[in-house]
């Protein structure tokens, strides 16, 4: 069975200030994030027919380029699945605007989807741009005869966002288990809906898929 894989890009300059960084283009990689992308190509070789994405940030971008150049395949960037932004906190570091953003992040977990930071986007809108992609994705690659893996160079906020609603992974597991750089999350499209096997370095995630209602 072709999985889905969300991957976190590598380590960018914006993550070492701990700067809100959500507006396209965004920031480069580091010279270890860069390391970081062709570490996750090397450690992670094709097993099977796969495609290679990304969103259109350029840290995003960056890292799959890197991927690539370890798998000798070619990448493509798209549009509408780069990460939450955050309007009017862009380009912030302080507390506040961190706890301002922890605070959303933590009601859309547990069901506010209409949340938001002022010019920044809600959890329905990120929903509403993100999944169709993986629908039409899973479309053209999944559910066809000859499947391939789709592996997405994404961002750590989204992944967990969009992972923890197709899943139905439990809210404080999400919360918790943050991603690292270019950590993944590994879903696979079954007759159920998508199945979660593999939350970056997490070891309980199994546990923290709730049962379906009903």
């Amino acid at each position: 069975m072709a999985r889905l894989f969300l991957v976190r890009h590598g380590e960018t300059t914006a993550n070492i200030r701990q700067q809100l960084d959500t507006a396209l283009p965004g920031a480069h990689l580091t010279d270890f994030g860069a390391s970081q992308g062709i570490r996750f190509g090397l450690t992670n070789p094709l097993a099977a027919p796969a495609v290679l994405l990304s969103s259109q940030a350029n840290r995003a971008r960056q890292t799959a380029e890197l991927i690539a150049s370890a798998w000798d395949v070619d990448t493509t960037s798209i549009d509408d699945v780069h990460e939450v932004q955050v309007g009017d906190l862009e380009g912030r570091s302080d507390r506040e605007a961190h706890e301002s953003f922890r605070d959303v992040v933590h009601a859309w977990h547990h069901g506010d989807l209409d949340a938001r930071l002022p010019g920044g986007e809600s959890l329905a809108m990120v929903h509403a741009r993100y999944v169709p992609v993986l629908n039409r994705l899973a479309d053209e690659n999944l559910l066809v005869a000859d499947p391939r893996d789709v592996y997405l160079v994404s961002h750590g906020a989204a992944i967990r966002l969009i992972a923890a609603h197709l899943a139905n992974v439990d809210p404080e597991f999400a919360l918790r288990n943050h991603l690292r750089n270019t950590d993944s999350v590994e879903l696979e499209l079954t007759d159920d809906g998508w199945q979660l096997n593999r939350w970056g370095a997490a070891t309980d995630f199994l546990s923290a898929v709730a049962e379906p209602l009903g």
